[in-house]
């Protein structure tokens, strides 16, 4: 998202900062996403509720028009509140609204866990889920599978994760899978934790390991990256035996690889040029 676009989202998201995070459980996410596949279905209403030849005040009336029966009070107050900003493309609506729609979800995913982990969980949870589907080829094909019916798909996710995750984790596993809206279902998970986590204002680490990282590892180094980057730290962490030996890390982007079996393929890569 880009010119406009962006600083309408950001603008909109930092207002909406209260009742985004005053969201308990999934209500305000699943009617944001429903929203959400009504503006996918329709690129002339897109095009409308964003036109910049309509004032600010005819965009929101068609929109309240259209959705006030759809979706509650909270949820119709955020896309009115969008729709009188000013949008670089119809398409940027839409993805705006899903961005707000996963934020409230892990945000309502936090006033329901009385510990209040209740977004650490759901970002721990995204993990797991995006790296099982990455590991199993046969279970990702057949979430992936955009021929089966979407409810097919989505009672295979309820039978695999049922009560083993969050509400909130479910239904955004269940989006990513058949909603990505262009993404592989382990793509769209990985982009609504690394939302999280900004949205958090954390940074999001993935160290992986050839065995599994101690307790005191892990707090050392989400206190050194933390003092790196001057930010919270989360960290997802996971066991490869192929590294060897040595760490894998990936942090905004960027990979500082010191395993043994990285080094050894740059030894090849030398001897053979």
């Amino acid at each position: 998202m880009r010119g406009a676009s962006r600083t309408s989202l950001g603008a909109v998201t930092e207002d909406l900062r209260p009742v985004l995070e005053g969201a308990r459980g999934t209500t305000l996410g699943e009617q944001l996403f429903g929203v959400v596949d009504v503006l996918d279905g329709s690129g002339p209403l897109r095009r409308a509720l964003t036109d910049p030849a309509r004032d600010a005040e005819a965009r929101s009336g068609l929109a309240q028009r259209l959705l006030a029966d759809r979706v509650g009070a909270e949820a119709l107050d955020v896309v009115l509140r969008l729709v009188r900003e000013r949008w670089s493309g119809p398409r940027d609506l839409a993805d705006a609204v899903e961005q707000l729609a996963v934020l409230a979800t892990v945000s309502g995913a936090s006033q329901a866990d009385e510990s209040g982990d209740g977004v650490d969980r759901v970002e721990e949870e995204l993990f797991r889920v995006e790296r099982l589907l990455s590991g199993d080829r046969a279970l990702r094909a057949a979430v992936s599978d955009r021929y089966a019916p979407d409810a097919s798909r989505t009672a295979l996710i309820d039978r695999l994760l049922g009560d083993r995750v969050s509400p909130g984790t479910l239904l955004l596993v269940r989006r990513a899978a058949v909603r990505s809206r262009g993404l592989t279902p382990e793509h769209a998970l990985t982009g609504y934790g690394e939302l999280a986590a900004e949205w958090r204002k954390r940074v999001v680490a993935l160290v992986t390991t050839a065995v599994p990282l101690r307790e005191e590892q892990r707090q050392r180094l989400v206190a050194l990256l933390s003092g790196q980057y001057g930010r919270a730290v989360h960290l997802d962490a996971a066991v490869d035996p192929d590294v060897v030996g040595g760490v894998r890390l990936e942090v905004g982007g960027e990979l500082v690889d010191s395993t043994i079996s990285s080094r050894l393929g740059e030894t090849r890569r030398r001897l053979a040029g």
